[in-house]
């Protein structure tokens, strides 16, 4: 790895979670120059809510997103003021707030689709699928680990 300090003796999990930390350290820097007008983490926050069949409370939100329930509260009041989303009581539950996309979100989401799409492709080129595929499967029980480690 070019221009990287000397890695040679490390164990492969210890450069493992270094190389994780500079890929998203190098995609927040990238994603906030390609969104104008949010972050990246306002855009994945974006991009969770749309996981969800229905609008999500923000405790479902931040587990989605993987933070706490303050942090995913800042970025969502932020989106907010921009007019992204909105917040709304819960029909069922007034302590609970929901997380509405509004149609200026809808545009957001219109404009990056095919932008998006390229630089995926882009970013991915010269990645076989089964190497994919296997990082996905490592990737997804670390994160399982991680959770599993929050909850003892």
């Amino acid at each position: 790895m070019e221009n990287l300090p000397h890695f040679d003796g490390m164990e492969n999990p210890f450069f493992l979670i270094g190389l994780l930390s500079v890929i998203a350290n190098r995609l927040q820097t990238a994603g906030d120059s390609f969104f104008k007008e949010i972050s990246w983490k306002q855009c994945f926050v974006l991009i969770c809510v749309r996981l969800f069949p229905q609008p999500p409370s923000l405790k479902e939100l931040a587990r989605a997103f993987g933070t706490s329930h303050q942090n995913v509260k800042q970025l969502l009041l932020k989106l907010e003021r921009g007019g992204f989303v909105r917040l709304a009581a819960d029909p069922g539950d007034k302590r609970k707030q929901r997380v509405l996309l509004t149609d200026k979100a809808a545009a957001f989401d219109e404009k990056y689709n095919l932008p998006s799409k390229e630089f995926i492709s882009r970013l991915f080129r010269n990645i076989d699928p089964g190497d994919l595929a296997i990082t996905v499967a490592v990737l997804t029980r670390l994160e399982h680990n991680l959770k599993e480690g929050q909850d003892e």
